[in-house]
């Protein structure tokens, strides 16, 4: 199995829907932003506190990010976390970028999640006291 190191990002996240032709708006920032435009919708993961309450969105989510970089033809990773949270009965929403993966947890799911992480193996730290060494170099 893989042992891979995962940071706590601050903050609580939100994963909200608009419609498909809906332009990415001004409030769509922070850092940990993602968007996905389909012919059904607009989806944007974002910081909670930046989303207005009239935006349908689902709250109170958190973000662990997969050290990195990682490179684009590993396998498992994705299946080594998320077979971890499933046997744990935790939901998940996933998402990956050229530079590595992200899984957002319920808040009210966060420490079993972590528990369950550090069970398996992987490593669980504050995004702040991580050791990314590779920041600055994608």
């Amino acid at each position: 199995m893989i042992a891979l190191e995962l940071q706590i990002l601050a903050g609580s996240y939100a994963v909200s829907r608009l419609s498909p032709d809906a332009p990415v708006p001004e409030w769509a920032r922070g850092e940990l932003v993602a968007l996905t435009r389909t012919p059904d919708e607009l989806s944007i993961v974002s910081p909670a506190d930046s989303v207005p309450e009239s935006v349908k969105s689902e709250r109170g989510w958190r973000a662990l990010r997969v050290a990195g970089p990682l490179d684009l033809s590993l396998i498992g990773i994705l299946a080594a976390l998320s077979g971890v949270l499933a046997q744990a009965e935790i939901p998940i929403f996933a998402l990956s970028t050229f530079y590595t993966d992200y899984f957002l947890v319920g808040e009210r799911d966060l420490e079993r999640a972590l528990r369950a992480l550090e069970s398996a193996g992987h490593r669980v730290v504050p995004a702040d006291s991580a050791a990314d060494t590779a920041a600055g170099q994608r």
